[in-house]
């Protein structure tokens, strides 16, 4: 490949490829960053979007493509999964004079926060194995799950037609015997919505969903669009889960001595255009979102939702999946 040399805008030098020295060029002019790609991202972003309301059964067959994935890889470290989770107990000497902050509403204090354990655990693994099986892309996004990636395969492309890509969102979070509740807690930042862009100037827009319960209904602004077109033209599906270890604990007398990996549930969320459009399942199963735990008077933009696990197993006996851990 031939090679340049090419100024940073310093007195530093540099030996850059000639495609290297483009994006850098192009890069440069930062006014240019936000708006560069917009025409060609909008004419794809409304034919995909038209595509796949018209061929919703892609959507939901590649959301159960990724969740067998998952469910492959939790089946196959399973092993590592335990050992690594429970080492976290087994090190208690070592941060118990600093253990993490109680979270959550009136907590009794009588178990540790385990949300990094979970996160640690999962997140690294999953993502390497994600690596070891698809083309992967961690490309940039200000706001969604703290585990995301592009994944790119022919399996992919066989499944969605116009695209081999697929952005996967992953919220990982433990819940203790207390609190294993058959929800998910979300933000709107992990959630996608209807995905409306008309104008070319507006960009992308969600109408608000209703999260509804017994006593309360309020507006949940899902913030994520549920297809994104990047820069290099390809197409990329959200779809999102969320994935709960639970933890038992164990006591000596009235003291927790351990909190070791029970059990795993996972759950894959449909995507914005399935909850919103067709088959519009927000629509058909108007509870699926209710009202979280957050204070009403927050910001509205802020305000979480529970997904809940029964209905999505209504939706689909496969959204739902739980691992048991055998003891010993």
């Amino acid at each position: 490949m031939k090679r340049c040399e090419f100024y940073n805008g310093t007195d530093r030098l540099f030996n850059y490829s000639e495609q290297t020295k483009k994006l850098l060029t192009t890069t440069s002019n930062k006014n240019a960053m936000f708006n560069q790609y917009k025409e060609m991202q909008f004419d794809k972003y409304n034919f995909a979007v038209k595509y796949y309301i018209n061929n919703f059964s892609k959507l939901i067959a590649v959301e159960k493509f990724v969740m067998n994935e998952i469910i492959h890889f939790i089946d196959l470290h399973l092993p590592e999964i335990s050992r690594d989770y429970n080492e976290a107990s087994y090190l208690y000497s070592f941060w118990k004079n600093y253990p993490p902050l109680d979270r959550g509403r009136s907590p009794i204090g009588d178990q540790y926060p385990w949300i990094e354990v979970g996160e640690q655990v999962f997140g690294n693994k999953l993502s390497r194995y994600f690596a070891a099986n698809f083309g992967i892309k961690d490309s940039g996004l200000p706001s969604g799950s703290d585990d995301r990636c592009i994944i790119s395969s022919e399996r992919i492309k066989k499944i969605l037609g116009i695209t081999n890509s697929v952005w996967v969102f992953i919220d990982i979070k433990s819940a203790g015997p207390r609190d294993d509740f058959n929800h998910a807690v979300m933000s709107p930042y992990q959630i996608s919505g209807s995905g409306v862009w008309n104008n070319i100037e507006d960009g992308v827009k969600n109408a608000p969903i209703k999260a509804t319960g017994k006593f309360a209904t309020h507006d949940f602004l899902c913030s994520l669009s549920p297809i994104y077109v990047l820069s290099d033209e390809t197409i990329a599906p959200l779809v999102t889960f969320a994935i709960k270890p639970v933890y038992s604990m164990m006591h000596k007398g009235n003291v927790n001595i351990g909190q070791p990996l029970n059990k795993i549930k996972v759950a894959s969320i449909p995507n914005g255009l399935l909850l919103t459009k067709e088959p519009n399942y927000i629509e058909q199963h108007p509870k699926l979102f209710f009202p979280g735990k957050d204070d009403k008077s927050k910001d509205l933009r802020k305000i979480r939702a529970r997904v809940s696990f029964d209905i999505l197993k209504k939706i689909d006996s496969w959204r739902v999946r739980e691992i048991c851990i055998q003891d010993g």
